[in-house]
């Protein structure tokens, strides 16, 4: 194997380090965020509680006026009976004024309710505003641990991108072109090693799509140090070997 493969070997071995690494950075500020969007998600749900109290309290403050009204009604009502100067009159007088009765019962029941509702609704808030400062001390904690955790793994990222650049110099651009293009096609996995299959055939296969390798490709690959894609799935072709970890 010449030394074009061979550095094309080295380097997916240092792109796939770098790739571990940099999805290490990136669990670690994610993790932030992950607990970010918890605490907005309580505080989102707080705000609406509290919302749905003021409109609850409008609600109640609207039946208020509305019974204190009904009572200056029923007071009139009641008023109006001891003027009543036939049986006729008082029954008529008497009927409006168990019909407005029946109505303030029902409107103060509805008021009982809201009321209800309205106590139920501020613990529930209380409970969130619990939840919400104990996410608080977890997220500084959590973001505290992560900025630690994220200068480590930072430095080892910069490290890593130091020994990809220095694996790199030895290849041209057009090799590093396809390099990158087929390593971003499959995530970081650039090469597939052409895998012998069976040993009294002579058969070969791609390591990453499990395609048969044609064996005039075989033939390149063992006497040719050039780039060489699979025909099916375009990634880089290595022959496998013992001492060869991709």
């Amino acid at each position: 194997m010449g030394p074009l493969l061979k550095g094309l070997i080295k380097l997916q071995s240092v792109e796939n380090r770098l790739r571990v690494a940099t999805a290490k950075l990136t669990r670690c500020r994610r993790s932030v965020i992950f607990q970010e969007n918890q605490l907005r998600t309580l505080q989102s749900t707080l705000e609406a509680k509290k919302e749905e109290i003021k409109l609850t309290r409008v609600q109640s403050d609207r039946l208020e006026v509305e019974l204190k009204s009904r009572d200056d009604h029923i007071a009139k009502y009641r008023a109006a009976l001891n003027l009543a100067k036939t049986n006729k009159e008082y029954s008529a007088i008497l009927t409006d004024l168990n019909t407005n009765k029946a109505d303030n019962s029902k409107l103060e029941a509805e008021i009982l309710e809201l009321m209800k509702t309205t106590e139920a609704d501020s613990a529930e808030c209380a409970e969130l505003q619990g939840q919400i400062n104990a996410q608080l001390e977890k997220l500084d904690d959590i973001r505290k641990n992560a900025e630690a955790q994220a200068i480590e793994l930072e430095q080892d990222v910069t490290r890593v991108q130091l020994e990809w650049n220095a694996a790199a110099d030895g290849l041209s651009p057009d090799v590093l072109e396809v390099f990158k293009r087929v390593a971003e096609t499959y995530d970081g996995e650039a090469l597939a090693h052409a895998e012998q299959q069976d040993e009294r055939t002579g058969v070969y296969s791609c390591g990453g799509c499990f395609m048969r390798t044609p064996d005039e490709v075989v033939n390149q690959l063992m006497t040719h140090d050039d780039i060489i894609r699979c025909s099916n799935c375009s990634r880089i072709l290595v022959l496998a070997q013992n001492d060869e970890i991709l």
